[in-house]
């Protein structure tokens, strides 16, 4: 009996360890070796054998978790829906006196990689251009993400058409300043960042608006240079 037969060898719940061998890994483990697997190497990179070798585990831990790849692989869309998507509309959504804020508070998440992984949104768009399916998934997130955005400006005023639009262009251009990998310093961003705000919205922010914003992007990279000092 091969381990993809054997009844053992996966489950639909993740709640308990495996009742035999195996327990050195768990669902999230596979989950997080496969996202960083599609960041590095596209879906083709996502496989089984390799991961369980990195893992330092055999396949038949993979079955505990999992009934096959494509189960692995839907669970990544899954996570991808339920992380970066569901935190830019929740961001989007977030109570705010103004739009300059309220536009703030959607540049929190997409600077902060524990709320949004550009590298995994980038991943999974280069998937899409292989995949219908994904692609399918893809435009439903991005008509999501939109949406919550469009709803945001017209919260503070703007009409339907010009909501639209100015979603549009907040949400595009984000994606491009991505893709552009312009590596620039907090400080560069921190600078243009007043700027940003007015050119997306039309209104000029307060100033505390703009100091707890660069207050929230010093922190950031202040962590990050402490985790890279301590690797």
């Amino acid at each position: 009996m091969t381990e993809r037969s054997d009844p053992r060898m996966h489950r639909d719940t993740s709640d308990t360890e495996p009742m035999v061998g195996n327990v050195k890994v768990t669902r999230d483990d596979w989950l997080n070796m496969a996202m960083a697997a599609l960041i590095r190497d596209g879906v083709e990179g996502v496989k089984i054998q390799a991961m369980g070798a990195a893992l330092g585990v055999s396949r038949s831990s993979f079955y505990w978790y999992f009934k096959s790849r494509q189960d692995l692989l839907d669970a990544l869309l899954d996570h991808w829906r339920k992380t970066n998507t569901a935190a830019l509309v929740r961001m989007a959504e977030r109570p705010a006196q103004t739009i300059t804020e309220a536009v703030g508070n959607v540049f929190r998440c997409v600077i902060n990689p524990a709320l949004f992984d550009t590298r995994l949104d980038f991943a999974m768009r280069d998937w899409a251009r292989r995949s219908r399916d994904v692609r399918a998934v893809l435009a439903a997130s991005d008509a999501q993400r939109l949406a919550a955005l469009q709803a945001m400006f017209e919260k503070f005023g703007y009409p339907p058409l010009e909501a639209t639009a100015r979603a549009r262009i907040l949400y595009y251009m984000q994606i491009g300043y991505d893709d552009a990998k312009l590596n620039e310093p907090m400080e560069t961003r921190n600078k243009l960042m007043p700027a940003y705000l007015v050119g997306f919205t039309g209104k000029t922010p307060s100033a505390r608006e703009v100091a707890d914003l660069r207050d929230y992007a010093n922190a950031l990279e202040r962590a990050d240079r402490s985790v890279e000092g301590s690797t």
